[in-house]
């Protein structure tokens, strides 16, 4: 079976939070056959490599396969918090921005069936 490298956004959606100098980031697959795949590719080393340039301390990886859905903790990964560091960018929704750029490797069958995002060619930018 042939495999494709797709961006995680087809494959789950994202919320985030953070305290403090930690950020909490989740990842929901949009269907439950998707699950298995974000268990064996996202995982806590996989999500510290790919915010290495945040350089968290450590990534805890908690898994809710109820909710097919897991959530990853980032320690030391938000220049000191959001009242202390000089770049807000860095917190929230850019994270989980940056997180659904993740390439995941999936079977090439796959592509006709996970969403995708694809540009308006009405809308033109300046």
């Amino acid at each position: 079976m042939n495999s494709v490298h797709v961006p995680l956004y087809r494959l789950a959606h994202s919320r985030t939070g953070d305290k403090g100098n930690v950020s909490n980031i989740s990842v929901i697959a949009w269907q439950p056959f998707i699950y298995p795949v974000l268990l064996e590719q996202l995982s806590a080393e996989c999500i510290h490599s790919w915010f290495s340039y945040r350089s968290p301390e450590h990534v805890d990886r908690y898994v809710l396969p109820q909710l097919h859905a897991m959530n990853f903790v980032l320690h030391q990964a938000l220049d000191g918090g959001v009242n202390a560091a000089l770049n807000l960018d860095a917190h929230g929704k850019s994270l989980s921005f940056h997180l659904l750029n993740l390439p995941v490797l999936v079977p090439q069958d796959w592509l006709s069936i996970l969403p995708d995002i694809k540009a308006d060619p009405a809308v033109h930018f300046a």
